[in-house]
């Protein structure tokens, strides 16, 4: 569990040599909810090392450093629709410091820079967490049906009109 109270949060780029990080931090973040996935949605949703690499080549992915140790991440790929994020990751022992909420402000300054006027993304109904962070950062339920993920229904959350962007 990390204490300080003085802790250095830093938002960066991933580097090629953060990949490992990045696939341990996602399989982390998630392994308390691997019994509510089935076992090829959980397989998909954390990576390899090798599966981040090439996502790095689909869209950007970032990383969040408490004290210099790589605790959160989150990676995009735009679209016509919008930006769509996935991959965000925070470990448990760094959850309730605001990274979540840094994450989603920097994607959205990220998205706005790129001209989106809409933030996507796609989660699961037992990720109560996440899904209210979502929710008090506007993200709404979209009207799609739920999609089924290799045997795990998700559904997709979006924010239409993020800051910056005027239709």
């Amino acid at each position: 569990m990390i204490h300080d109270e003085k802790a250095k949060i830093h938002f960066r780029k991933a580097l090629s040599s953060d990949a490992a990080s990045i696939s341990s931090v996602v399989y982390e973040s998630f392994a308390e909810y691997r019994s509510q996935y089935t076992a090829e949605a959980f397989h998909k949703t954390c990576p390899t090392s090798e599966q981040v690499l090439e996502r790095m080549k689909e869209g950007p992915i970032w990383v969040v450093l408490l004290n210099g140790k790589i605790v959160g991440t989150v990676s995009v790929v735009e679209s016509d629709e919008g930006l769509y994020i996935r991959g965000m990751a925070v470990l448990p022992e760094a959850r309730g410091r605001g990274i979540g909420r840094l994450i989603l402000e920097e994607m959205q300054g990220f998205a706005v820079t790129k001209g989106h006027g809409r933030l996507i993304l796609g989660t699961t109904p037992f990720l109560l967490r996440a899904i209210n962070l979502y929710k008090h950062f506007g993200f709404r339920r979209c009207r799609r049906r739920p999609i089924d993920y290799f045997g795990t229904r998700i559904f997709m959350m979006e924010k239409r009109r993020i800051k910056g962007q005027h239709r």
